[in-house]
C-alpha cells in the first residue's frame, strides 16, 4: 500500500511540476532558489515570533517568488494592498526600481501605521532594519485613500479570497487609483486545484475553517482562472498574464482518490490545476456599472446585471 501511495504521490508531483502548470521560478541575478529561499526566510517582523515566520516562508516562499515575477520589470510608483508579513515587500524594494507605498487592514480599533522589518541587504551578510509605514483602510468598504491615478502598478495578492461582501468594490478603487494602462498584479487561491478536485472526489469538503483571527482570518470565496478573467473584465482590466502554480508540496494523493483514474479526464487541464492563480492586468477601460450575475445575488433591483 504505502509503495503505491508513494508511485502515485510521485506521478503527481510529475504531473504537478510541468511548465504548464508550474512555471520556472523567476530569480533576481546571482541568486539560487535555494539560496533566495534562505534570504526569505531570514526576514524577521517586530511582534511575530521568529519560527511563526520561517514555517509560513517555508511553505509558501515561491508564491513570493512568482509574484515578484510579474513586478520584475515594471517601472513607476506601486502600491502593495495587503503587504504584511512583508515578504513580497522586502523582494520588490531589494530587486525592482518601483516606488512602493503600503497598505494593510487589521480591523476597526488598530492604531498603529508603522511596523519594522529586518532582512539582508541583496546578496550579503548585512541586515537592515527598516520602518514599513503604511495606510489602514478596508478594502472592500473604504474609498482608498489615494487620488485618481496615483500608481503605475497595484499588487493585491492573497486578499481577494478573504473578502466577505463585495470584491468589485475594491477592484473598482484599484482602477480608480491607477493610472491609465496600470498594472494590477493579482494572486489568489485556485479553487479548482488538483487537491480540491481529490477532495471533492473522495466526499471531503473543500471549504476553509473558521479562524480565531475572525471572519477575514479566513478564506471566504475562492475563484478559478475563468470566474478571476471575468471579474477582471468587469473592473476594466484585460489579463495580460494568467497561469496557475503549485508552491508547495501537493498534497492530491492524501485523499485516497486512485489519480491514475483521474489523470486522463485532467489532462487537457493541467494548465488549470495549480494551487495559486497569479495574474498581471492593464487597465485598459473604466469598469462596467452593477454586479456580474455569476458572482453576485440578493442585491437592490437592477443591480445584478447578467454578462
Amino acid at each position: 500500500y504505502w509503495l503505491r501511495k508513494r508511485s502515485i504521490i510521485a506521478e503527481t508531483n510529475e504531473m504537478q511540476t510541468n511548465q504548464v502548470v508550474s512555471p520556472p521560478l523567476p530569480l533576481p541575478p546571482g541568486f539560487t532558489p535555494e539560496a533566495l529561499k534562505a534570504w526569505l526566510t531570514d526576514i524577521r517582523l517586530d511582534g511575530a515570533p521568529p519560527e511563526e515566520m520561517a514555517v509560513y516562508c517555508a511553505q509558501d516562499w515561491k508564491r513570493f517568488v512568482y509574484t515578484w515575477g510579474l513586478a520584475a520589470e515594471c517601472r513607476g510608483t506601486a502600491l502593495e494592498l495587503g503587504a504584511n508579513p512583508y515578504f513580497t515587500t522586502c523582494l520588490l524594494v531589494e530587486f525592482t526600481k518601483l516606488h512602493l507605498s503600503l497598505a494593510n487592514y487589521f480591523g476597526p480599533d488598530h492604531n498603529s501605521l508603522s511596523q519594522y522589518v529586518e532582512y539582508r541587504k541583496g546578496e550579503t551578510d548585512e541586515f537592515v532594519r527598516r520602518e514599513f509605514g503604511y495606510s489602514h483602510f478596508n478594502v472592500e468598504a473604504d474609498v482608498f485613500p489615494f487620488p485618481n491615478e496615483s500608481f503605475d502598478l497595484v499588487l493585491w495578492c492573497e486578499v481577494l479570497e478573504h473578502l466577505q461582501r463585495d470584491p468589485l468594490a475594491a477592484l473598482r478603487e484599484i482602477n480608480r487609483v491607477l493610472k491609465p494602462g496600470g498594472k494590477v498584479i493579482l494572486t489568489t487561491p485556485n479553487v479548482c486545484r488538483l487537491e480540491n478536485v481529490a477532495r471533492m472526489i473522495s466526499g471531503t469538503n473543500i471549504y476553509d475553517p473558521y479562524s480565531g483571527y475572525g471572519a477575514y482570518g479566513r478564506h471566504n470565496r475562492e475563484y478559478n482562472k475563468h470566474e478571476l478573467s471575468r471579474l477582471l473584465a468587469w473592473a476594466g482590466f484585460t489579463a495580460d498574464v494568467m497561469f496557475t502554480a503549485d508552491v508547495h508540496a501537493n498534497q492530491a494523493a492524501s485523499f485516497g482518490v486512485d489519480l491514475d483514474i483521474l489523470q486522463p479526464m485532467l489532462d487537457g487541464r493541467k494548465p488549470d490545476l495549480g494551487q495559486y492563480i497569479f495574474s498581471r492586468s492593464t487597465k485598459t477601460q473604466q469598469p462596467r456599472a452593477g454586479r456580474p450575475s455569476f458572482l453576485y445575488r440578493s442585491w437592490p433591483p437592477g443591480e445584478i446585471v447578467d454578462e
